[in-house]
């Protein structure tokens, strides 16, 4: 298994019969390996083609159309890589079609986005790589993965969307943010998942946040976002937020979780704003009755990156079962920190064998690190990431 299909594991296949799933992911993934080149051409004209067939589609989308159709193009890198692994892709559909409520999505939309795609996909493959058993192959996933979406979808009797006031908004540093948001209502999230969230400043551009608290009895989410570059979102909401603005924040994903039944150690490896479902985690650990041993890898390009390391090693000082280690890979000589990236200071101590692991930050520090620890020994299935976060 690659590196690039370890960051996206997380989306599996369709389940039917082996055989036949296996001859429809090959076509699928030889097409694409074809058509992937011009990813940025196909992606406009599926667009141009949706909006064609379904005019009042657009209305769904922001006007900057550049954020979405990369997020579209992940999508299908995500989904072509797994698409014959049937255990977990269902159970992701599934919360994206309850997380598409939230757009005002109903079945007319799922049917033109199919057959926009389709189109789009189609027409840059180009007639010697479509034939009608490759397009067979990607109407047939299609309808399945628009069919699993669809019906979590009807299912769902909770909100579509919850809305909450920014209560605090405080700068640390020039390019990160914490604000504090009071939800309308408590929104059932589990500690380390992570929501979608649209800010005034930026309408209908959604971006991906964790709490960094576990819930709390007055439903207050504390939120880590950083200015990153090209983030339309995350830099309006650093520079921008307000208190008094108004957020509307969509259902919980992800599958980031400690299980309260585990017997072993755990390992957590965090970068960036990847501290932030770290921190729900663990005051999530703190208030049950028994705790296990956990280390925490936290890192940086230098000290200054590591902008909540204090309040995160003044939580281990008052909880014993929890060691906190900084990483930097520049350092200065002084601040007592391991030198090196976050995968050279975690595989340094070995294969963590016997832990639980979890990862959190940028799509390139999970794949690097994920990679280097499958290399170092550790098992794939004790590693647990959220790959699909990005501004």
């Amino acid at each position: 298994m690659t590196a690039e299909q370890l960051l996206t594991a997380d989306l599996h296949g369709i389940g039917e019969p082996r055989g036949e799933e296996h001859g429809r992911a090959q076509l699928i993934r030889d097409s694409w390996a074809e058509v992937e080149p011009d990813v940025d051409e196909m992606g406009r004209l599926f667009y141009a083609t949706l909006f064609h067939i379904a005019p009042e589609a657009r209305d769904l989308f922001p006007v900057n159309m550049e954020v979405q159709r990369s997020r579209l193009m992940r999508a299908l890198v995500h989904f072509v890589q797994m698409i014959d692994q049937p255990d977990e892709l269902v159970p992701f559909l599934e919360q994206l079609g309850r997380d598409h409520r939230k757009f005002g999505v109903v079945a007319q939309h799922y049917h033109a986005v199919g057959e926009a795609l389709i189109t789009a996909i189609g027409t840059t493959a180009g007639p010697t790589i479509w034939t009608p058993e490759v397009r067979d192959a990607w109407v047939d996933a299609y309808a399945a993965l628009a069919g699993h979406m669809q019906t979590a979808a009807q299912a769902e009797r909770g909100p579509a969307s919850w809305l909450g006031r920014v209560v605090a908004h405080e700068r640390i540093g020039w390019d990160i943010a914490i604000i504090t948001v009071q939800p309308s209502e408590p929104i059932p999230y589990r500690a380390g998942q992570y929501v979608s969230i649209e800010a005034p400043q930026r309408p209908r551009l959604w971006r991906y946040l964790s709490p960094a608290n576990a819930p709390r009895e007055d439903g207050t989410l504390e939120f880590h976002v950083r200015a990153v570059d090209g983030g339309w979102v995350s830099r309006a909401i650093v520079a921008h937020s307000q208190i008094g603005d108004s957020w509307r924040i969509g259902p919980p994903m992800g599958r980031m979780h400690v299980d309260p039944a585990t017997d072993r150690d755990l390992l957590m490896v965090t970068g960036g704003t990847g501290l932030a479902p770290i921190k729900a985690l663990l005051e999530d650990i703190a208030e049950r009755p028994e705790q296990p041993r956990t280390q925490v890898f936290v890192g940086g390009r230098t000290w200054d990156d590591l902008y909540d390391f204090s309040s995160l090693r003044k939580f281990s000082y008052s909880n014993t079962w929890l060691d906190v280690i900084p990483v930097v890979e520049e350092d200065e000589g002084s601040s007592g920190a391991e030198r090196g990236t976050l995968a050279d200071a975690v595989t340094r101590y070995g294969a963590w064998a016997d832990h639980d692991v979890l990862v959190c930050g940028s799509p390139a520090m999970i794949r690097a690190t994920v990679s280097r620890m499958l290399v170092a020994g550790t098992p794939l299935d004790r590693i647990k990431y959220d790959p699909f976060t990005m501004d």
